[in-house]
Parts: C-alpha cells; structure tokens; sequence
C-alpha cells in the first residue's frame, strides 16, 4: 500500500525504484545473515558429530580428523586425513568407513540448505581408488537438486595430491524438522 501512496505522490517514479532497491538491498542483507547464522550452525554439528557429542558415535570413529575448508548454501568443502582406526590390514581406508563419511559429509551440505535434520531414502557409492592411512583427501559435497521435500547430495572424495577420484556418493534425503519425527525402521 505504501508504494502505491508513493507511486501516486512522486513525479518520475524515481520515489518507486529508490524504495524497491532499498527492499531488495535489506532483504539480501537478511538472507545473507540466515545464511551466515546456518552455516555457523553446520559446523558446529559436523564438530559436535566427529566428537561422538551428536549422532551414533559411528560417526565420531570416520570423521575425527575433518576440517573445514569452505562452506555455503548447499556447499561443503573439507580435508581429510586417513587415520589407522578407519582402515583394513593391510592400510587402505575401509569402504564402510568410506560410506559413512559420505553420509555424514552428504547430510552437513543438506543441513547447511535447510537447516533440518535428515533421513537417507537412497545411497549409492562408487569406488574408484583407495586412500591410505595418514594419506589426505578433500571431500566435496553439494546439493544438486530437489525433487519435493527430497534434496539431492552429490559427494566426492579426491586425492589431495594430484586429484584422483577416489569415490563418488550420490545421495536423496528426506528432511525432517526436528530429531523426534525420524524412527529408525530397524
């Protein structure tokens, strides 16, 4: 109603476009505070969970050494080295504990979109290498797209050396406010 009392005063419409610009100006601003506030709020789960203080503990054991390199909207970059509490004999990173990091690395780029707490409706993973015990990895997550109330999360884990893929999870999360509503199905 305000524009349209301005509209109607002003003599070139100039008034108008003064105070669409200022709207846009401070409804940015507040976006790009929510977005400041949630991404706080991201590491300080991917922090409490590589300290067994949130989730299952499973967590804490795959992710203990994870440092956050970037993180937006949708958008996680970390490092990773490999310790030998997540290998096999014979020094090679193990595939479950793999997965796990691309589940809890996955489900961090969702939060940092949406701010909720997740449930997995599909994972899939695709090995292509191997890391070794104290050898470092970046990990890459991002939300891909949106079908619904299901986001889509892709997941790359690279040879920080020279850039060889090493796996590549694709994962479709159903999101859910609060911590409550998820009921495990096992």
């Amino acid at each position: 109603m305000r524009v349209i009392e301005l509209e109607r005063y002003s003599s070139g419409g100039d008034d108008h476009k003064l105070l669409a610009d200022a709207n846009y100006r401070e409804r940015k601003r507040e976006r790009e505070r929510m977005e400041e506030s949630l991404a706080q709020k991201t590491v300080i789960r991917l922090s409490q969970l590589s300290k067994g203080e949130l989730g299952h503990g499973l967590e804490a054991l795959t992710i203990t050494a994870i440092q956050i390199v970037e993180i937006r909207h949708g958008f996680l970059r970390c490092l990773f080295t490999v310790p030998s509490t997540v290998t096999d004999q014979e020094g090679n990173w193990h595939a479950g504990a793999v997965a796990t990091l691309i589940d809890t690395v996955g489900a961090t780029a969702v939060y940092s979109a949406a701010g909720y707490v997740h449930v997995s409706v599909d994972f899939t993973i695709s090995f292509y290498s191997t890391a070794k015990i104290q050898e470092e990895v970046e990990i890459e997550a991002k939300v891909v797209g949106y079908r619904g109330e299901l986001p889509c999360v892709e997941v790359e884990i690279r040879r920080k050396g020279n850039g060889e893929l090493i796996a590549l999870g694709r994962q479709w999360m159903y999101l859910r406010k609060s911590i409550s509503q998820v009921q495990s199905k096992l």
